[in-house]
């Protein structure tokens, strides 16, 4: 197992269990917090996620001799909707209780249980390895540190107690089926394409910082910043 590998799992699982004693303990704020991760979230889906979807996209087609050219799209739409599903599903039943959501809470655990471990499969499963795999998996770390905060938001408690641990065992899963059982090629990129459309959903619908804590340069910074890096690092190392 690669160093790189070892360092992105154990990164993960320290996000995932701590992300709110994090964001709360730094004296940047978690307003600058939240709105820098956002940031790095929104470039990091235009410089990676959909450049990535579309090469994904081209390699099926030549591979299966598909000739639609949309397949991977339509999966990642589908993620999309799930993921927006699940959202309107918990703000509902958020409505319905006084005190948070009642058992969907868990429901929506139990998603992003799979979504964590998707998308951890993919990076550890992929190709892509030492600092490329490095640069691109600090995005996906704040990714999960966003994530986490939302769902502390919702229901403090029962994620503190419980919640946190199992979004752990999903990045836990995830590591090692990508490392010791990877799966074709093909279902590789399946498996990106149902993940980026619940990524992209996610990073619009969540991390994109409200106007009440949104803090714009910092926002600005992050996005600029990793787009203009990730720019840099391309043309250096020619991924």
């Amino acid at each position: 197992m690669a160093v790189d590998t070892i360092l992105l799992g154990a990164l993960y699982l320290v996000v995932q269990l701590f992300a709110n004693k994090i964001i709360s303990t730094s004296t940047i704020g978690r307003f600058k917090w939240l709105s820098f991760s956002g940031g790095v979230a929104v470039s990091y889906v235009f410089v990676y996620v959909l450049p990535s979807l579309h090469k994904q996209q081209d390699n099926l087609s030549k591979d299966s001799g598909l000739t639609m050219e949309s397949e991977l799209y339509i999966l990642g739409l589908v993620g999309l909707l799930v993921f927006y599903g699940v959202h309107k599903a918990a703000e509902r039943a958020s409505r319905k209780h006084a005190k948070g959501e009642g058992s969907f809470f868990w429901i929506q655990i139990a998603f992003f249980v799979v979504y964590n471990m998707l998308i951890s499969y993919h990076i550890f499963a992929s190709d892509i390895k030492g600092i490329e795999a490095v640069f691109y998996g600090i995005a996906v770390g704040l990714h999960f540190m966003a994530v986490s905060h939302d769902l502390w938001r919702e229901d403090a408690a029962r994620y503190e107690k419980l919640g946190r641990y199992l979004l752990a065992a999903g990045i836990l899963a995830g590591w090692a089926v990508g490392v010791f059982a990877p799966m074709p090629s093909y279902m590789l990129g399946i498996v990106f394409a149902f993940i980026s459309g619940a990524m992209i959903m996610n990073v619009l619908q969540k991390e994109l910082p409200s106007e009440e804590n949104a803090h714009f340069r910092t926002f600005l910074g992050g996005a600029v910043g990793y787009t203009a890096l990730t720019i840099a690092l391309k043309l250096f190392f020619n991924w």
